[in-house]
């Protein structure tokens, strides 16, 4: 099921762990709250190859060989594989400490809107997912939380926000964390070049080490704040790191 609640999510899990984070934490478990499951963070599956971050052009091309050789077996679309691999190594150059693994940023992708294909949506060679991808009204019904549009222009909606894109950030997250990860001079959250860049950004802020399972809970609980979501990008990544789906 396509996930829209992750930004709102994202903010209250930020300030929950902001408080939290004053009173200690055991090595074992979050500061409040279950245990950290077993088995992360995820493996970091095969190495991306360096390449030109600041490439002109689309610089996640640059992984066109790397994607074909893994995409098909994983059920990643080719474009998405070269966005997840560009963002990380992206990551790696401007915060080395995160430490983010390109199969996190496929989980998240896949638990989110199947890699920019959800409803059949699919991606274009300059990484624009068409048609666009909108999560439900976040308007306090059906268990989602009501959340009032501040960027409309942004997810079509007047009044209520909806998630949107293949990372399904909503309007007020996008505003602070969107990039151009394509350099089209657009920033887009339905570009997955510019949509997975923005992922590690945030990822990456609020994790701050990802390789340790303390600060890859915290990244995915801000990402959106459910043990349930964490366990299923950890699989998905899991499963990708070993060369397959689930």
């Amino acid at each position: 099921m396509l996930s829209a609640r992750l930004g709102s999510r994202g903010v209250r899990a930020a300030l929950a762990l902001a408080a939290a984070a004053m009173l200690g934490a055991s090595s074992c478990s979050l500061p409040t709250g279950p245990p950290i499951p077993a088995g992360v963070p995820p493996p970091a599956g095969d190495p991306v190859p360096v390449i030109d971050t600041q490439l002109p052009g689309r610089p996640a091309a640059q992984l066109r060989g790397w994607a074909e050789q893994r995409a098909p077996a994983l059920g990643i679309p080719i474009e998405a594989m070269e966005a997840y691999g560009y963002a990380t190594r992206v990551a790696e150059v401007e915060n080395p400490g995160c430490h983010l693994a390109w199969t996190t940023l496929a989980g998240i992708g896949m638990v989110e809107s199947r890699h920019g294909t959800h409803r059949g949506a699919s991606i274009a060679p300059n990484g624009d997912v068409r048609p666009p991808i909108r999560g439900v009204r976040l308007d306090g019904t059906n268990g989602n939380l009501e959340i009032i549009d501040s960027e409309a222009a942004l997810d079509g909606d007047p009044v209520y926000a909806r998630a949107m894109g293949p990372m399904q950030f909503i309007p007020e997250t996008w505003r602070l964390y969107g990039v151009d990860g394509n350099r089209d001079g657009a920033i887009s959250p339905d570009n997955v070049d510019d949509a997975a860049l923005a992922a590690a950004g945030y990822l990456c802020y609020r994790g701050k080490d990802m390789s340790t399972p303390r600060g890859w809970m915290k990244a995915l609980r801000a990402y959106n704040n459910s043990e349930v979501y964490a366990r299923a990008v950890r699989d998905w990544a899991t499963a990708y790191a070993a060369g397959h789906p689930l």
